[in-house]
């Protein structure tokens, strides 16, 4: 049986989509509802931190309700990380390979930060678990300080905006939602994104709440986590954390 096509939501100023998306799925929701606004007021990306979010960019948060096994939850971060990537690549001029993707959830254009992607679950009180799946990209604005540099597509060359690059997400996400196929086409996703990866390969330092880690970014694993090579030989998964290039 075929799923419902996506729902639309335009509003202009909120807190967040990501918030507004699960108060939607707290009032029952069934999902696979695109929440935009025009601008965020209280922005956030991952660990809390502040997503500078003035109007001219894109804020969008996509609602799903169970959409795969919890076992397989773990990839879903990689799928959507090339739907975000095939979204601004249709709209970015120049040479392709200068947008890549950066370890858990950055989308880089020659190593400044353009886009993040912010993904929260809540298990509902009537059993049901939603996921929701946070986009901000940096189109005619970008932040003037952060932990990384950062980028706009207008300043890389590019006209779109934020409705036209909306529409492409809409259906990139789709099609690369629908090849994850609830993990089960986990070996596709998981060689297209190291195929548009930053940093393999490289050394690279990873800050976790209590320490910083430093090592050889060797791939990542059928879970999607980061394998570190350290000095002394061993190699350490990681799940999550801050990458930084040396």
């Amino acid at each position: 049986m075929k799923e419902p096509e996506f729902r639309h939501i335009e509003l202009g100023d909120v807190s967040s989509t990501n918030a507004e998306c699960m108060t939607w799925a707290r009032a029952g929701d069934a999902g696979r509802v695109w929440i935009t606004a025009a601008r965020q007021t209280g922005g956030r990306g991952r660990r809390g931190r502040i997503w500078i979010s003035e109007p001219g960019n894109l804020y969008a948060s996509l609602l799903l309700i169970d959409p795969a096994p919890w076992e397989s939850m773990a990839s879903l971060p990689l799928a959507v990380a090339l739907g975000v990537h095939d979204a601004i690549s249709a709209l970015l001029p120049g040479d392709m390979d200068r947008l890549r993707i950066k370890w858990p959830n950055d989308l880089l254009i020659e190593g400044c930060k353009t886009a993040g992607i912010l993904i929260e679950t809540e298990q509902l009180k009537d059993g049901r678990r939603a996921v929701v799946i946070g986009c901000g990209v940096n189109i005619g604005h970008k932040p003037e300080t952060g932990l990384y540099p950062a980028t706009c597509l207008a300043d890389q060359g590019s006209s779109a905006t934020p409705q036209e690059l909306f529409a492409r997400l809409v259906v990139s996400m789709d099609g690369r939602l629908a090849d994850w196929n609830q993990g089960r086409g986990l070996s596709g996703i998981r060689n297209a994104w190291i195929s548009r990866a930053e940093g393999i390969g490289k050394p690279v330092t990873v800050n976790l709440p209590d320490r910083h880690i430093h090592g050889l970014f060797e791939e990542i694993d059928g879970e999607g986590r980061l394998m570190l090579l350290l000095a002394n030989g061993e190699r350490q998964a990681i799940a999550a954390g801050d990458v930084f290039f040396a």
